[in-house]
Order: C-alpha cells, then structure tokens, then sequence
C-alpha cells in the first residue's frame, strides 16, 4: 500500500516533493504525542512541533470546529476574537511588542519583518547566518544559507561554541557581524537589521557564546539598524520559557512566529511596536485574504489557554532538562554522540564520526533517525551539516514518553555500527 500511496503521491504533486525516512511513513490519525497508520501502529511524534499542545487537542477541535459552525471571514470586517487574541500574544512579550500583522505561514511572516525593517530604516541590507533558513518565498529565500556576501543579504558565520577555535568566540563572531554590516555602508547599501532564531534552530541548536544576541541586537541598533528574532520554531514555549530571545536575555524589535500557534490551522504572526507596525502598514498596504479570520483567532486562543492552564512551560523545562541529563550520560558511552545541547523540548545530539576531530556524521545521524522509526519514534536530522540528530516532542510530551523514548534510543545505540 505505502508503494502505491508512494507512486499516486509523485504523479500528483510531482517526483521530488520532500518525505522523511528511508521507507516513508504513512498516518492517517493523531492524538496527544502519538500519530497512526492505517494498521494501527503508534509512533510517538517527536518532530513535528506543528500540533504543539498535541495531536487534536479536545479543546482546540472544539475550539475550531465551534468557529467554522458559527462564522469564518475575511480581515476586512470587526471581529473581536482576533483583536483577543492579538492583545494575549502581545501581552506574553516584551514591553516593546504592542501590536501584530497576521498571516498563514512563517515565511509570511518573515517576509513582512523584512519589509517593516525596510521601510522603518529606509535601508536595505539584512544580516543573517550563513546556515539559516527562514522560509520559502522568493524574497525570504535568500536568507537561506546566502552563498556570497555580494547582495542585499549577507550571513555571518552562525554563533556557536563547538567547533569555533578563537579564543574568545563571543567577540569573535561580533566582529565578524561587525565586519558585515560595515560592508553593506562600504558598497552604499542602507543597512536594516538582523534577522536571526534566537536558538538557531537550523543551524543545530549550537551553544551560542553568552551574550551574543544581546550584544549583537545593540550593536544591530547602533548602526543604524532592527533586530529580529524568528520565533517560529523557538517560540511558543517550546524552551520552557514564552519565547526563545528569553533564553538569551535579549529583547528583540521585531518577533516572527508560525507553525504552533494554530496547532495545525495556518497561523503566523509579525509583531513590532505600534510605531514600527503602523509604518509598515502605511508604507505597503499589505493584507492578507485568509490572515487575522475568527478561524485563526479561535485557534490561537485555544492554543494559548492550553498552554497556561495545563502549565506546559513547566513540563517542557522539567522533562526537557531530565531528557537532556539522560542524553549526556548515553553520550559519555557513545564515541559518536559529539554533543548534547538545547532549550526546553528542543534537543540536538551532534553526531560525529569521532568526537575529538567533531568531523560531521550525517550518514550516521540518518540512520539513527531510520532506527528510531522502526522502533516508533518519529525524530529528524538538520543542522549546518545534516548531522544533528533532532528532538522536538510535543509540549504534552511527559516523563514516561521521554523514558520510552530513551529506552529506545539506548538499544540503538547498541544495535547500530556506532563506535
């Protein structure tokens, strides 16, 4: 079935569409940490952070589901729920986050940071690293691991602290965004800012140098620029905490978020200042058919209550940190698990092909994650080098899950050809 699932699916969407694993898996039901196929197999899903609060959340399928029986529209109308939820949102930020431009996807959202930066700076250039990925339209596309240092957007090396040999890593890439944003004002390009995940969640989850995006975000500011932070896999709760930018001490101008905020209805949010968003709307005319509907309001809200009244940011910390502390005690035995880092329920094992030369190992991650498939749980590989196997569980995830899942993993390590 899951061949002729396989070739219905290439000649409908076109070969070349992306799955994950080496034999694809086929679901057809969710619920809480679990996904099912068709014969009834449970897989426990720790990558798919879309349904954050967990697969058909009761309160969220009744929350969307009460929506579409009552109304869904269009922006252009006054509707309570979003403004609702807008407030709430806002309200888990910083100070300096008042007001929100919705939108379907991420790279929507994305897309409208860079023009707010635009036209709040007048400038053009936007600085991110040279490993990111912040979405897939034309203009957000060339953020995505830049290939030169020529044009509009140009990266730095992403900040971390496993493989960099300065002696001082944190000074060290500031210099290097330092020397990039001197490039724009050396070519007579206006600089706008600095676009970034708070965690660098593609770059691997890294152990950023302490400091970083504090310092990067003032020195982003002094030059004449604003700083984003892309917290649409960092935030939500995901790290225990509201927002990824809280675990670098950092207050960011301009806050992107995405993929879990409708727990799987398209929700995507740009929130800014009143000032900075009310530029922006003045300056584009932006809108949005299916953006800020009472469908997404009601998604939004309902994920939100989960959150708060099921108290999710502490079991994120707490199941995270102990998942985390396994994690590293399996490490001290396994000669290819260079690293274990994170935030939260968001954890990356560097896999390496021996830890002293931290030579990248995607083919071993790769098969790690096809292992753990066949045992049912469902994780990923990313990063910089395709290396870093990754974890990233629902919130709902518990204690007995993470036991579970650390039993399996154990085996692995035991049954693959690893050092």
């Amino acid at each position: 079935m899951t061949a002729t699932l396989l070739q219905r699916r290439e000649r409908l969407l076109g070969a070349g569409a992306p799955l994950f694993y080496r034999e694809p898996v086929h679901i057809v039901r969710g619920e809480g940490v679990a996904v099912f196929d068709p014969d009834g197999r449970r897989y426990v899903d720790m990558y798919n952070n879309v349904p954050c609060v967990g697969h058909c959340h009761p309160h969220v399928v009744e929350a969307i589901s009460e929506q579409v029986a009552t109304l869904n529209v269009h922006s252009r109308y006054l509707h309570e729920g979003i403004l609702d939820y807008a407030e709430r949102l806002a309200d888990h930020h910083h100070d300096g986050i008042e007001s929100v431009v919705f939108t379907c996807t991420g790279t929507e959202a994305n897309e409208v940071a860079l023009m707010m930066a635009r036209l709040a700076t007048g400038g053009r250039g936007i600085v991110c690293t040279n490993a990111a990925y912040h979405g897939n339209s034309a203009a957000v596309r060339q953020l995505t691991r830049p290939k030169d240092n020529a044009g509009e957007v140009r990266s730095i090396p992403f900040p971390e602290t496993y493989r960099c040999q300065a002696q001082d890593p944190l000074n060290w890439h500031l210099d290097r965004l330092r020397e990039v944003i001197e490039s724009f004002k050396r070519d007579g390009i206006p600089f706008a800012g600095t676009l970034l995940c708070p965690i660098l969640a593609n770059e691997g989850l890294p152990d950023i140098p302490p400091g970083f995006m504090a310092q990067a975000a003032e020195l982003t500011r002094a030059t004449g620029g604003v700083f984003i932070a892309d917290e649409v896999q960092a935030g939500l709760g995901r790290t225990g905490l509201w927002w990824g930018y809280e675990t670098q001490g950092v207050q960011p101008d301009i806050a992107v978020m995405g993929k879990p905020l409708g727990a799987g209805v398209p929700v995507a949010a740009t929130a800014a200042s009143r000032e900075l968003v009310e530029t922006f709307r003045r300056g584009s005319g932006y809108f949005n058919t299916f953006a800020a509907s009472p469908l997404q309001a009601a998604a939004g809200n309902a994920v939100l209550d989960v959150i708060e009244n099921e108290h999710l940011r502490t079991n994120v910390a707490s199941v995270g940190q102990a998942l985390r502390d396994k994690l590293k005690e399996l490490q001290a035995g396994c000669e290819a698990m260079g690293d274990v880092r994170g935030h939260g329920l968001f954890i990356g094992v560097e896999w390496v092909q021996d830890r002293a030369a931290k030579k990248p190992d995607r083919a071993g991650a790769v098969r790690v994650v096809n292992a753990m498939k066949d045992k049912g749980f469902l994780i990923g590989n990313a990063g910089a080098f395709g290396n870093v196997v990754k974890i990233r569980p629902p919130l709902v995830f518990s204690s007995v899950d993470a036991a579970a899942f650390l039993t399996a993993f154990e085996e692995t390590l035991g049954e693959l050809p690893i050092k």
